[in-house]
């Protein structure tokens, strides 16, 4: 495990490999992989959320749980998947309110790579999962590792908007500095919870609205068809 391709969290970031909890960790998952189970995404996108978008870049920060678990689907970014396969419920619901908020058309592929070259950090709690099996990797340590992700966002970035969807990312999200920093809170985007708040939150609008008064680019939320 190594950020070589993520330079800007590099410094920050590669102390973390040598504590213990990180030891642990990489000893459950090659104890996975010499059992011969799948894991999620590839190992090539364990840190992609940070490559794709540099800590000097961060403009928004959307927290998922843990990768989708069916084969193609995960790519290291939370809500997205590779282009071509079926787009996630949530991920539907994310594109109505999308649509609601800003007239945004739906894009019909659900790969959100365009929003982290943009500063949109897409980062998931846990950043593998075993196949068919949610949740698997919980509490074997990627918990520890992303909340220092979140912290240095917190401490090294200004004018950065957090959206906390549902109660798990608003735990997740529960110490950063709400004086330098825009949080949005709303239910999960999931079909279970998404009448219950998530419809309407209009966080879209609202987060490129507070980027431009502190002086920073909007995000332009449309997806771009051809990818």
């Amino acid at each position: 495990m190594a950020l070589d391709k993520a330079p800007t969290w590099q410094p920050w970031l590669q102390p973390e490999f040598d504590q213990p909890y990180m030891q642990s960790l990489k000893a459950f998952l090659q104890a996975e992989k010499d059992a011969h189970k799948v894991i999620f995404p590839h190992s090539s996108n364990w840190f992609h959320a940070l490559e794709a978008t540099p800590l000097d870049q961060v403009k928004v920060v959307i927290i998922g749980q843990d990768p989708y678990h069916q084969p193609g689907q995960a790519h290291g970014l939370c809500f997205s998947v590779k282009p071509g396969v079926r787009v996630p419920p949530s991920l539907v619901n994310i594109y109505k309110e999308l649509n609601t908020d800003l007239g945004i058309t739906p894009a019909s592929h659900g790969f959100l790579e365009s929003w982290a070259q943009q500063g949109v950090l897409l980062l998931n709690a846990v950043l593998t999962v075993e196949q068919s099996n949610a949740n698997a990797h919980q509490g074997k340590g990627w918990e520890q590792f992303t909340d220092r992700v979140i912290q240095l966002v917190n401490e090294q970035c200004e004018h950065v908007v957090f959206m906390l969807w549902g109660s798990y990312a608003q735990k997740k999200g529960a110490r950063i500095d709400q004086s330098r920093h825009l949080v949005l809170k709303s239910p999960h985007p999931s079909p279970l919870s998404a009448h219950r708040g998530f419809f309407g939150c209009r966080h879209f609008s609202q987060a490129n609205q507070w980027l431009q008064e502190q002086g920073r680019e909007a995000i332009n939320w449309q997806l771009p068809e051809e990818v």
